[in-house]
């Protein structure tokens, strides 16, 4: 366990104003965690008549929080709780957003069978680790549901055959800006989380959705897919290579998190393309490439203009320069090729974390405008 995932565990023993040792941030629980405490009230009050509030559950990893219930209904055959989720101080698209579950009894034999209600996407593409036309609740929190169903069985006389339907409240809306339409995951959010717990910052979420970008573009038999930084590096690569949407991957800043997914999951031909300041800190061997973890180095791209024929008194004003963009321009002026130095510095430093995989790469740097300012040869 890594040392935020611990302090994160113990929060999670600290309740809800538990805080992250060394951070004073505080963890949060995913969306699974919620379906999991709702879907445990609701089968709950279906046994015994009463909904548990708060209600406890225990994660994968042996914490036992408590959630308040926002929602306690029955109907007919049924009983529905909901759970606000508190994603803590993660900057989550779903924090606060109401996920319910509603439990319905089955006949003996029938087993746990999960469906998507309102909010909630279904799998429409291949590659994913749900099968196509599955709710898009993922393998870890129906595996939670699946235990507290038992637990709460054995404990009230049940079978623990029940239909579980889980829906989040403005969830279609809530996904149009994750990447769930791009993975064919569509009509809503998925049920996310392998541990419960959400560390504050850690960006689990996007680097999951890297993987499932990657994994989809395989599964549809694309041989060619591109890491790109954001929407504008997304229509340059479209512009240069014509790749259809589910080949592109919304990298960000998470250089490392692609190239270590697909030297385990290999694909022909990796195009990265991104801005020219941040492919940059690639080129230096940053694999993080977000503000706060790694910065341009001015001096490096010096010594790259020298390599690029740059005089010493060039070379001095590339390393005094306020940006990097201002460097890249100093060096375009003078007829060095700067971004061309930059993007085969940042292929090969791709091709190291890949460690031999059968995977060719070239990179492309733009700027602001998408103007194309740098590339590199496919090696």
């Amino acid at each position: 366990m890594t040392e935020p995932a611990e302090a994160a565990a113990t929060a999670a023993k600290g309740g809800r104003g538990a805080q992250l040792k060394h951070t004073g941030l505080r963890p949060g629980w995913t969306t699974g965690a919620c379906a999991t405490a709702a879907t445990t009230a609701a089968y709950t009050a279906l046994l015994t008549g009463d909904f548990p509030d708060p209600v406890t559950i225990t994660l994968p990893k042996g914490q036992t929080p408590s959630f308040a219930l926002a929602v306690e209904t029955f109907g007919t055959g049924t009983a529905t709780a909901g759970v606000v989720k508190d994603a803590g101080d993660d900057p989550d698209v779903t924090h606060g957003a109401l996920v319910r579950s509603t439990v319905r009894v089955l006949p003996p034999g029938a087993g746990v069978v999960f469906r998507a209600g309102p909010g909630v996407g279904t799998v429409t593409r291949p590659g994913l680790p749900l099968e196509v036309g599955e709710p898009a609740i993922n393998p870890v929190p129906r595996q939670m549901m699946r235990d507290h169903v038992a637990r709460v069985a054995a404990g009230h006389g049940g079978t623990g055959d029940v239909e579980i339907t889980v829906s989040i409240d403005h969830g279609e809306e809530i996904a149009r800006s994750t990447w769930n339409p791009r993975l064919g995951i569509l009509g809503g959010l998925s049920v996310l989380g392998t541990t419960g717990i959400v560390v504050p910052y850690s960006c689990s979420a996007w680097i999951d959705s890297i993987r499932r970008g990657v994994d989809v573009a395989r599964a549809a038999g694309r041989t060619h897919v591109a890491g790109c930084t954001g929407s504008t590096s997304e229509k340059t690569v479209v512009r240069e290579h014509a790749l259809p949407e589910d080949a592109l991957l919304d990298m960000g800043d998470f250089a490392g998190a692609v190239l270590k997914y697909i030297r385990r999951h290999p694909v022909d031909r990796l195009t990265i393309c991104g801005g020219f300041a941040k492919l940059s800190k690639l080129a230096a061997g940053h694999l993080d490439l977000h503000s706060a973890r790694s910065q341009v180095d001015k001096g490096f791209l010096a010594e790259l203009a020298r390599r690029g024929g740059a005089p010493d008194e060039l070379a001095a004003a590339v390393a005094e320069a306020n940006t990097g963009l201002a460097a890249l321009q100093l060096c375009a002026a003078a007829g060095v090729p700067l971004g061309d130095l930059v993007a085969a510095e940042a292929r090969d430093q791709a091709l190291l974390v890949l460690r031999g995989a059968p995977v060719a790469v070239d990179v492309i740097c733009i700027d602001r405008a998408g103007n194309v300012v740098g590339r590199s040869t496919v090696r």
